[in-house]
């Protein structure tokens, strides 16, 4: 008999102590990113349509994480968090079409995409080992998370990504009036 490859379920309590760091590292990626973004004037170059990219991408992976704290894990939600994290790559490299001509993407910022675009691939990937091995139940069930899970969820997430991320759009529209 084989041993599994695949460790059995960790202590749960260690799980979410995991996953919560990465998510945070993941969160800071971010807003490193928006940083490097005001560093290198992209409201100078590749302006409000870069801008635009930024919010659509956030608004697609904040989605995708409202409804895996508002809905029971199943393939059906499996497959429309798939579908998310698809779109989700499809507006990165069309960021990255729409930035690269107009402006310079140093190897840091680049390296901080990478963790930016690897990030949603994880985090698919951890739910899909957390799905329950055979359908149970409709495909989509209104079962929401502890409140404690939406907010650490999301107060982290508008710190520090949505805010600085409207506040790189408020720069880009302004400089798109004056300029």
């Amino acid at each position: 008999m084989q041993p599994d490859l695949l460790p059995q379920k960790l202590d749960p309590a260690m799980d979410v102590t995991a996953w919560h760091v990465l998510y945070v590292l993941w969160l800071a990626a971010g807003a490193m990113d928006f940083w490097l973004h005001r560093a290198s004037s992209i409201e100078s170059t590749s302006g409000i349509h870069e801008s635009r990219l930024h919010l659509a991408q956030i608004a697609i992976l904040g989605l995708a994480t409202a409804l895996w704290l508002g809905f029971r894990a199943s393939h059906g939600l499996f497959a429309i968090l798939l579908a998310l994290v698809c779109l989700h790559a499809v507006a990165g490299y069309w960021d990255t079409r729409v930035a690269y001509p107009k402006r310079a993407i140093r190897p840091l910022e680049q390296h901080v995409h990478s963790i930016l675009d690897l990030s949603p691939w994880v985090a698919i990937g951890a739910v899909y080992w957390s799905l329950p091995s055979t359908h149970v139940g409709p495909v989509l069930a209104f079962d929401p998370a502890p409140v404690a899970s939406w907010a650490f969820a999301f107060v982290p997430a508008v710190l520090l990504v949505v805010l600085p991320a409207l506040g790189e759009y408020r720069r880009c529209l302004g400089y798109r009036r004056t300029g």
